[in-house]
């Protein structure tokens, strides 16, 4: 990849955060998702993500009451097994041969090798029951987290999604839950036991022996300040690694579903260039937040052995100067040890802490977007008939930026209501507004002669059935995929669409006809094939009103005719919005409407818009003589 190269792509993906990358290429939901920057915007704070992670485990406060009471335990054996060696010393092994008999020195020996024996057993107990208490606490905590990750994404505006990459999305359910979840399983229990055996330890340290513990205690504010140092440098290298990971994701989930388009269009070295862009950013990214984080382990057990170097001198001139004993000098160098070990534990999972936390904010960015909103005062429909008025609305995905200018329109229950026009005239953001998935700005959309935002966003889109270009279908059979619509249809009413749709006869010659089971988008179908189970789908819903954006753009003329006849019956006492290239399919609408510049330049039937000899009839004789 050359220079030039390389520094248009760092332009590209430097340029904006994910929230405004829409804005700046003034995009609108009709067009194409683009990739979309990951972490974009200021970092959480990390006091705020910690807060936030405990209380989800503050959900499980028995089993987490339980696993702190293990902990306590295993750290007071751990403490005790420790102290306990200074008598044991003392009285059994240095000694005085002249006051001891060696059968009481073996017995006593052995007495106090059973208690120790007993108090590693309890630790060793423990320590399994805690790891155990901690797995089921950490993978509940997951759990309630990924439902609630889930149950966010299904109460966000459709912008929220145009603004991000699928991609990007999928590694905040997977990569960024994950790292949650290492730190939850282990880390957090390892951080919490060791600050236990750091405040057990100074005790004990300094009951066995004042000097000896001061000096170890003196070694910590060296320890703190060299370990937040590096941990301030490796939080920063973490959020830039997640970042990078979340670009990546997006960029071979969209590369790899637009494989034909990358093909046909000769682009796999461009792909390779932007993927090794990416690849090497992410990797740089990686290597400063591993080593960051990987050398505050090396850096702290230095400083811990100097401490513990410090001890073992001056505790040797306390023994020879002033009659320490000996037992009490082995306490007090192996609680230096113990003292400095949860020190250099916590140290090494501080790039496991720093992943989870970055991963967390990325989860909690999702959690605290805003939802689709109701008004508080909503008007009860028993049912929707249909009647659509549109009274000059103007809209805009960017402010100052108008897509749509004083639309106007009334579409009678029964009607079929046409949009034409060059791409980015506005077409599909009528059809968006009347969805609500985006809000009108100014002016008004109402159906049955209530304003569309007084009624239940939910009941408005269970009224409206809609087709779009883009095909999409779930993992499942055929008859399930058709059932969506309607999910308490019967399988009767299921094959009556489908023929109303014209699919019913390459149904019935799939291997099991309706019970074949469709994978991966339905990718064992064709295009054309996958677009009228869509269209079987809109069949089967009894909504009043029907949107069809481009519905027969990927059948060919001869389907598409049969489909026309069919929908002309589900189109009966419906109100049908239809958006179309092909002005055969517009011919029949009560009402066409031409759109340029989000203006409605022409409205009137297909004969009116002929004799009017103006923008409509131009497109009809453009398409007519390519025909």
């Amino acid at each position: 990849m050359n220079e030039q190269r390389k520094q248009r792509l760092q332009q590209k993906y430097d340029a904006a955060p994910v929230e405004n990358t829409k804005k700046q290429l003034n995009i609108g939901p009709g067009a194409k998702r683009g990739r979309a920057m990951s972490a974009g915007g200021r970092p959480k704070n990390t006091r705020e993500t910690v807060i936030r992670l405990m209380r989800y485990l503050t959900k499980e406060r028995t089993l987490l009451i339980a696993a702190m009471i293990c902990v306590a335990v295993y750290m007071a054996s751990t403490l005790a097994s420790s102290y306990l060696l200074r008598p044991v010393i003392n009285r059994f092994i240095y000694y005085d041969p002249n006051e001891t008999e060696l059968s009481a020195r073996l017995a006593g020996l052995a007495g106090g090798l059973g208690i120790l024996s007993l108090i590693y057993a309890a630790a060793v107990v423990t320590q399994w029951l805690q790891k155990r208490i901690m797995l089921t606490v950490s993978q509940r905590s997951l759990k309630r987290m990924r439902q609630e990750l889930f149950d966010k994404l299904q109460t966000l505006p459709i912008s929220y999604f145009d603004n991000h990459s699928t991609g990007d999305i999928m590694s905040r359910f997977t990569n960024d839950v994950d790292t949650v979840g290492e730190m939850l399983n282990t880390t957090l229990i390892q951080m919490i036991s060791g600050f236990i055996t750091i405040v057990g330890t100074v005790v004990l340290m300094l009951y066995t022996n004042v000097i000896l513990g001061l000096i170890t205690i003196l070694m910590t504010p060296i320890l703190t300040y060299a370990s937040r140092a590096i941990m301030k440098s490796g939080r920063e290298a973490y959020k830039k690694q997640q970042k990078n990971l979340g670009m990546l994701n997006g960029f071979s989930q969209e590369i790899i579903t637009g494989q034909k388009v990358v093909k046909v269009f000769g682009h796999e070295s461009s792909a390779i260039d932007e993927f090794e862009y990416l690849n090497t950013e992410l990797c740089e990214a990686q290597i400063q937040a591993q080593f960051r984080s990987g050398i505050m382990g090396p850096v702290t057990h230095q400083l811990c052995n100097i401490g513990y170097a410090l001890t073992a001198c001056v505790g040797g001139i306390l023994v020879v100067k002033q009659g320490f004993d000996i037992g009490g000098l082995t306490v007090s160098l192996n609680y230096t040890r113990q003292f400095n070990r949860p020190i250099n534990e916590i140290s090494m999972q501080m790039n496991t802490v720093f992943s989870a936390l970055a991963g967390a904010e990325r989860v909690f960015e999702v959690l605290d977007q805003k939802p689709e909103t109701e008004e508080e005062e909503l008007v009860d429909m028993d049912q929707m008939k249909g009647h659509v008025v549109v009274d000059h609305v103007n809209f805009g995905y960017v402010p100052g930026v108008p897509v749509l200018k004083d639309i106007s329109l009334d579409a009678k229950p029964g009607q079929k209501i046409a949009f034409v026009g060059s791409t980015g005239a506005g077409k599909t953001t009528v059809t968006n507004l009347l969805s609500r998935f985006y809000e009108v700005q100014e002016g008004r959309i109402t159906i049955d002669g209530v304003p569309i935002e007084k009624i239940d966003r939910a009941f408005l889109r269970r009224n409206i059935a809609m087709v779009l270009q883009d095909t999409h279908l779930f993992t499942g059979t055929v008859r399930e995929n058709i059932r969506y619509g309607r999910l308490d249809a019967t399988d009767e009413e299921v094959e009556e669409a489908a023929k109303i749709a014209s699919a019913h006869t390459f149904i019935v010659h799939l291997e099991k006809g309706y019970d074949t089971i469709l994978e991966h988008d339905g990718a064992n179908l064709s295009q054309g094939q996958r677009q009228l189970l869509n269209i079987a789908r809109a069949a089967i819903s009894k909504a009043p009103i029907l949107i069809l954006d481009e519905a027969t753009s990927s059948v060919d003329t001869r389907t598409e005719r049969h489909i026309e006849q069919g929908m002309d019956a589900i189109m009966k006492n419906r109100t049908t919005f239809v958006i179309a290239h092909r002005l055969s399919t517009v011919r029949q609408s009560d009402a066409i409407m031409v759109l340029e510049a989000g203006r409605i330049i022409e409205r009137g039937s297909h004969e009116e818009l002929l004799r009017q000899k103006g923008r409509y009839a131009d497109l009809y004789h453009e398409i007519a003589q390519l025909d």
